[in-house]
């Protein structure tokens, strides 16, 4: 039996964890929940899965959420503080990191901190932070599992190839809801056509990314960290039919791929049972319903920010950092229609031409960084 922490239960990537561990009773228990501001739904998921703990962020929402749980045993916090101490409680084995952005840094280095090995699908953390991020995994001895679809296909590939080289690593993309498209087409595109995309449900946040690539430069500079790799190692593939999920192609020229049906279901079950293999009941595969399978090269020119992120991966030190801020920042820009689509990658160069960089940063840095993007980037948004 593992017991499970979840930080981010409500949302897609939490929620379709708990059909996972419900599916599971007899290899998983939930030990923490923990939600942002729906709390409705954390209430329903605790009366269900009764967790040790439940942590609420938003403090206005601490009594609601106290209230509805009394009397279940179940200890409530709130609070952005609160994510980090529940993370330590001794009988959680594993943390499933599913918060998104920069707000996922700190949670998951206590967590590391007290021994907790990690199921990643907070790849902010490690575009944040990557090199110290690995030093701790390193010297409290966690292991970091993906949980990203690419990066769990890339790391599946690699069971059994301990000592043999990789040459190159490929991330498959899907291009999103407007690949083929023209910068003309971009100018006045909304943010409903932005989050409807073609083969994968996800939060709205990461399906802005995947419609504007920032989502597989992201990735890049995740892939750099998990899997030691060289900036030269790492290329992208825009595979718009999302079967085969990444590909790892060794010193000899073999490669190897990780396919099936979209399905984050199957990545989240190998992440939290690893190293088994979990019989399910997910959809199949059939060759003979999917009887084409393209590739291409992504669209630099007019979806800058996935060069944005070769950039930033290639400068190193607080560069990653400031992109990933910047974004964050422009996202919610545009889904609060204060931004256009192109008008993203606009204030995200500006901002890592300008922020002050910082060949060495340590935890504090990172955090002093990530203020003065948002900052900056807040102060860019309003001139548009």
């Amino acid at each position: 039996m593992k017991h499970i922490a979840i930080l981010g239960s409500s949302g897609s990537i939490g929620t379709q964890a708990l059909e996972v561990i419900r599916d599971n009773p007899g290899r998983f228990k939930v030990s923490v929940l923990t939600a942002g501001n729906n709390a409705g739904l954390l209430i329903e998921q605790a009366r269900e899965f009764k967790p040790l703990q439940v942590v609420i962020g938003d403090e206005r929402k601490y009594d609601e959420v106290r209230s509805a749980l009394e009397g279940l045993g179940i200890e409530v916090f709130a609070g952005e503080q609160a994510l980090t101490e529940v993370v330590q409680h001794p009988v959680i084995d594993v943390v499933l990191t599913a918060v998104v952005g920069f707000c996922g840094l700190r949670p998951t280095i206590a967590a590391i901190q007290a021994g907790k090995h990690i199921a990643l699908a907070n790849k902010e953390t490690l575009v944040v932070a990557g090199e110290l991020v690995n030093a701790l995994a390193k010297k409290y001895q966690v292991s970091i599992l993906p949980v990203d679809s690419e990066h769990s296909a890339i790391f599946q590939c690699l069971q059994g190839e301990q000592g043999n080289r990789i040459e190159k690593i490929y991330l498959t993309a899907s291009g999103g809801p407007f690949r083929g498209k023209s910068r003309e087409f971009l100018t006045s595109v909304t943010k409903v056509q932005a989050l409807k995309h073609p083969n994968w449900v996800m939060g709205a946040k990461i399906t802005i990314d995947s419609a504007s690539l920032m989502n597989k430069g992201l990735e890049v500079i995740e892939a750099k960290w998990l899997f030691d790799l060289e900036p030269a190692q790492i290329d992208v593939i825009v595979h718009p039919q999302s079967i085969i999920h990444s590909i790892v192609q060794f010193q000899d020229g073999s490669m190897k791929a990780q396919m099936g049906l979209p399905d984050m279901k199957l990545p989240i079950q190998y992440a939290l049972g690893y190293p088994d293999r979990i019989l399910n009941t997910f959809p199949r595969f059939d060759f003979l319903k999917h009887t084409e399978m393209t590739f291409e090269q992504p669209d630099r020119r007019t979806f800058r920010n996935l060069g944005f992120a070769f950039d930033a991966m290639a400068r190193g030190g607080n560069s990653p950092c400031v992109l990933n801020a910047a974004n964050e920042i422009v996202v919610q820009a545009f889904l609060t229609d204060r931004l256009g689509f192109l008008e993203m990658s606009d204030v995200i160069e500006k901002c890592m031409s300008e922020v002050s960089y910082i060949r060495d940063p340590n935890l504090d840095d990172f955090i002093e960084t990530d203020a003065e993007t948002r900052k900056f980037a807040s102060q860019l948004v309003t001139n548009y």
